[in-house]
């Protein structure tokens, strides 16, 4: 052999050593991550929480990542009360407890049956903490990641939370917990310990991430903004003409405005509700799809003014989803004032893979600003300010290609930014790091199909 090809040989040789020792070493820490997800919603549950829980699972578990679920029975189901409590769903194991219903679409009620899946969670943790070696809990119910905290303290297992809302911030906001009760003191020395011992915190907006340094300074390096996610392969653009829920609910030859979801105390339903007065008399159509605290109080407006634009309807199984959030022309998302920087909406996402504009009421710091924008999917709108919402409603309804432009650059941005692949590389990156911290993270290639 000659020098040159001898030298040539040995720097391959070389180079393939260090990139198999590379892969090795991926494949070592990759293997490693054993996941223990706890959550109270989960499908066959509806809650919006429980859908993306279940599609990041899925896609973790593509990667690579042994992953188990411990879950509630569903309290919000479409077809059944009950599911199976263990089941594999492909290489995920999913393990449900009972459930509670005690005053259901109450506070008070809500925060029982979260108390009880809460205590069923630490049971259950006290006999299968061996089978994992990293935990995930979200704020679902709020004070979940309680379970980690002791997960931590009493067997030293790591957990990494997913903050979906930021309480008691919340109920500080809405009026329901006085700032200098008791409750709200405990539950923010709570908070302040389950974060400082967390090895990551996810949370979905740039707002909260400021809301949580604001309450604990120490925990700003652990922080990673991941934001929420749709699955544009599932809900795809559909023309209404060809839309059977169109069809159904005789929105095929009316320009249709539609707000699918939670009608909870965090959205600003009234500044909708007050551009809907205003048009009342143009052929518009306003959809309202889903159910929530608000709900009620609006439908009672409505029927008292005797208002003919309105159109209710209840929340829509997974699989009806990419019909029903096509049948409009433009969808409606909303956050109120108060609690702006404490929630963020998972129905933006959907919206966006819908192609539909967008029009997005919040306050005039709100990060959703500045993603539309970027998107150039639609408008913002200040709170209370439906006159403005109404004249933009206006404006698409004669034009509809500027309403089709706007859609499909929502689309290309969702596809671009939102996408469960894309979204779930980055939880994998903090999932890999909470358990070897300190080494230099590597991107993951393609582990199973």
């Amino acid at each position: 052999m000659k020098i040159d090809e001898w030298i040539n040989h040995k720097l391959l040789q070389s180079i393939s050593t260090r990139t198999n020792t590379k892969n090795e070493n991926y494949r070592e820490s990759y293997k490693a991550i054993k996941l223990s997800v706890v959550t109270q919603f989960f499908p066959p549950d509806y809650a919006a929480t429980g859908q993306l829980i279940e599609e990041l699972v899925r896609q973790l578990e593509q990667q690579g990542v042994d992953i188990e679920v411990f879950t509630s029975q569903p309290g919000y189901a479409f077809r059944s009360d009950s599911a199976a409590t263990f089941e594999y769903s492909g290489g995920i194991k999913i393990q449900r407890s009972r459930t509670a219903q005690l005053w259901p679409g109450r506070i008070r009620g809500k925060a029982v049956n979260g108390i009880l899946y809460t205590v069923r969670a630490a049971l259950h943790l006290l006999r299968a903490w061996r089978r994992s070696n990293l935990m995930l809990v979200t704020t679902a119910p709020p004070f979940l990641p309680l379970i980690g905290y002791l997960a931590y303290v009493l067997f030293r297992l790591p957990y990494v939370c997913i903050l979906y809302d930021l309480y008691p911030d919340i109920a500080i906001a809405l009026g329901v917990v006085s700032p200098r009760s008791w409750l709200a003191r405990m539950w923010r020395a709570i908070n302040r310990q389950v974060w400082l011992n967390a090895k990551g915190i996810i949370v979905l907006s740039p707002a909260m991430k400021e809301q949580v340094v604001a309450n604990c300074p120490q925990v700003a390096e652990k922080i990673s903004v991941i934001h929420s996610w749709a699955n544009p392969d599932l809900i795809k653009p559909l023309a209404k003409p060809e839309n059977w829920f169109a069809w159904k609910h005789n929105l095929v030859n009316k320009f249709t405005v539609l707000y699918s979801g939670n009608m909870g105390r965090c959205h600003d339903i009234d500044t909708m509700f007050a551009a809907a007065k205003e048009l009342q008399n143009e052929p518009i159509q306003f959809v309202f799809i889903g159910g929530g605290a608000k709900r009620d109080e609006l439908v009672e407006e409505v029927e008292q003014l005797g208002l003919e634009n309105f159109t209710f309807l209840p929340y829509q199984d997974k699989k009806d989803l990419p019909y029903s959030l096509t049948a409009c022309d433009l969808s409606l998302v909303s956050v109120d004032a108060c609690t702006e920087n404490l929630v963020a909406p998972s129905k933006l996402y959907s919206a966006l893979a819908a192609g539909r504009p967008l029009a997005v009421i919040c306050s005039p710091n709100s990060y959703l600003r500045e993603l539309i924008s970027e998107a150039e999917c639609g408008g913002t709108f200040d709170n209370g300010d439906s006159h403005g919402l109404a004249q933009f409603i206006r404006l698409l309804s004669r034009d509809q290609q500027l309403g089709e432009k706007m859609g499909m650059a929502g689309r290309d941005y969702l596809r671009s930014h939102f996408t469960p692949k894309v979204i779930a590389q980055k939880y994998f990156e903090v999932l890999q790091q909470a358990i070897t911290p300190g080494k230099v993270r590597i991107m993951p290639q393609k582990i199973k199909k």
